[in-house]
């Protein structure tokens, strides 16, 4: 079975089980038709992924790799703010009338800062410092950026990433490894979607710099399963998982402003049938 699949299940599990009940609080989220968004929290999760071993795909129901990749293209890539660059309809409920989320994800990455070799954007230093000091232990990204907090639609959920580099003692080339940092997680809708895309942009990066991609570790502070999730949930977790998809990228790639959706490559990607009408909470 997929490794994706049993980190989900047992996560999915703990949180049904050992969890706190929201139920009755005061919650910011609220459904469509008005009512509060009541969850199932879980405090600290963390995860790991080899992507050394298999892509983190899940097979309990279909991930859009291709969308995701798009996603996290717009935002470390063509850092965007805006949803008319975007090839899907994810933001939507949080673009203003002229299609900005404000000063939020790829705005931010896109924002250029003073250093001793330079200015560069966050992205540009991060493939800078893997390329002349991969061992640096400085390598990291950030969005949350409290002075804009005011001027973004919404609060960055996956808000870091912390790369570092490690060597395999047999010899070989470095290993690219990353933390995946987010403060808040909607299991259903987005845990797998994320742990895809971060997971491609790894490799990606990885790639640009001449690295092979190793372990994603993602870190969620508040993993939660929406009152109206639950029986979804449960549904879902106890589907019999499959093997997990061999993915991989256009090898030629070594820009990663180059890449594009179309440059990941996904085989044998099997999976249970996808769930339909998903309620979001915004």
């Amino acid at each position: 079975m997929s490794r994706a699949d049993r980190i989900f299940i047992d996560m999915c599990r703990d949180i049904l089980e050992n969890g706190t009940d929201t139920r009755g609080e005061l919650v910011r989220p609220h459904w469509p038709d008005g009512e509060a968004a009541y969850t199932i929290k879980r405090f600290g999760i963390v995860n790991r992924y080899d992507l050394r071993e298999e892509f983190p795909a899940l097979t309990l129901r279909r991930t859009a790799l291709k969308s995701a990749t798009d996603e996290i293209l717009w935002i470390w890539q063509k850092k965007s703010n805006n949803i008319h660059d975007l090839h899907s309809h994810i933001w939507d409920a949080w673009a203003d009338e002229d299609g900005s989320i404000g000063k939020a994800y790829g705005y931010q990455l896109g924002v250029k800062h003073s250093y001793k070799e330079g200015m560069f954007d966050q992205v540009d230093r991060v493939l800078y410092d893997l390329k002349h000091n991969p061992y640096s232990r400085r390598i990291l990204t950030n969005l949350y950026v409290h002075a804009d907090l005011s001027e973004m639609r919404l609060y960055p959920c996956a808000y870091s990433m912390t790369f570092n580099v490690t060597r395999d003692p047999s010899g070989g080339p470095l290993i690219l490894n990353a933390v995946l940092n987010q403060r808040s997680n909607d299991v259903l809708t987005a845990n797998n979607w994320n742990v895809a895309q971060y997971a491609v942009l790894l490799m990606m990066i990885a790639q640009s710099v001449g690295m092979i991609a190793g372990e994603l570790v993602h870190m969620i502070a508040d993993a939660h399963i929406y009152d109206r999730h639950v029986p979804l949930i449960r549904e879902l977790i106890s589907r019999e998982p499959f093997p997990a998809p061999k993915v991989y990228l256009e090898p030629d790639i070594t820009d990663f402003y180059a890449f594009t959706p179309e440059d990941l490559h996904v085989e044998g990607y099997q999976t249970h049938p996808q769930i339909k009408n998903i309620p979001v909470a915004v």
